[in-house]
């Protein structure tokens, strides 16, 4: 079997045999933090999910809120430990295909555990490109209930020149390029639903995530992503791009949507713009770079 590292279809997932791939439904909340209707993700999935597919929490799962007062955003990174008791509940192993899902095209906490994953040095998972809505478009089979797996022993460990989590890293020299994935009116600082301050980090520029994706949901050809990607990074290479969000999340669709384009090695600022203004003495930018 063939390894996918960045997006899937429906019909490929469909085809891989069930003992040869572990399906993550990632569904959260789109107010991020659960804050509109709590457990609301898991009562989607326990109503209908892909079958085999085990579930995803946002903020147990792929986040420690635990460390939120610790200037790391509102989506702080799970330890190591946590992460790896989170993989073997679901019973995962080295070398099984993970296919990570959201409800349609968004593709964000897939996409952030995704790179959490890739982050540990794990290569052989991907997302699916469209989400369940396209699993279900394609007429394929869902499930009710709940999914339990064989659990494994795991022990992962992550790679930390792939996140930057101090924020005076970002002043270091050769400083880093910040790509924001926020929509453009949160970067100018016209409006801000969710942080204590409306901008940017000074010198970031803007990508907003749903730009890479075409007008069916699913993800750009790679040589479009790659033009537009290029547009906007100039001659900057990749390995010098760090991405930025609100809390660490949706930036994980512009670093997938770079490797997708065969841009490789960008990192993600994981505090991001929550964590960056936590500490009000930090310069804030608005209007346009």
């Amino acid at each position: 079997m063939s390894l996918h590292t960045t997006l899937i279809d429906a019909t490929a997932l469909a085809a891989l045999p069930a003992e040869q791939v572990l399906i993550v439904d990632c569904r959260a909340d789109p107010a991020g933090a659960g804050a509109a209707e709590p457990g609301k993700p898991e009562r989607e999935y326990r109503e209908s999910h892909i079958p085999g597919a085990v579930h995803a929490s946002l903020e147990h799962d792929l986040s420690d809120l635990t460390r939120k007062d610790q200037g790391l955003g509102r989506h702080p990174l799970p330890l190591e430990q946590a992460f790896s008791a989170t993989l073997g509940r679901w019973g995962w192993r080295p070398g099984l295909q993970l296919v990570a899902y959201d409800a349609g095209s968004s593709a964000l906490a897939a996409a952030r555990l995704w790179w959490l994953l890739r982050l540990a040095g794990v290569r052989e998972v991907a997302v699916l490109d469209g989400g369940f809505a396209a699993w279900r478009a394609a007429g394929l089979p869902v499930e009710a209930g709940s999914v339990q797996r064989t659990q494994t022993e795991v022990d992962l460990r992550f790679d930390v020149r792939q996140a930057i989590t101090e924020h005076a890293t970002l002043h270091a020299e050769p400083a880093p390029v910040l790509v924001d994935a926020r929509a453009a009116a949160r970067y100018r600082g016209e409006s801000e639903p969710l942080d204590r301050a409306a901008g940017h980090v000074p010198g970031a520029l803007n990508r907003p995530y749903p730009d890479n994706l075409a007008a069916d949901g699913r993800f750009k050809p790679p040589s479009q992503l790659r033009q537009e990607f290029t547009a906007v990074l100039g001659d900057t290479a990749p390995e010098q791009v760090v991405h930025m969000c609100g809390s660490g999340v949706t930036a994980c669709h512009n670093l997938l949507a770079m490797e997708y384009a065969g841009l490789h090695g960008s990192r993600l600022y994981a505090p991001s713009w929550s964590g960056w203004v936590s500490d009000s003495s930090r310069p804030v930018a608005t209007g346009e770079v």
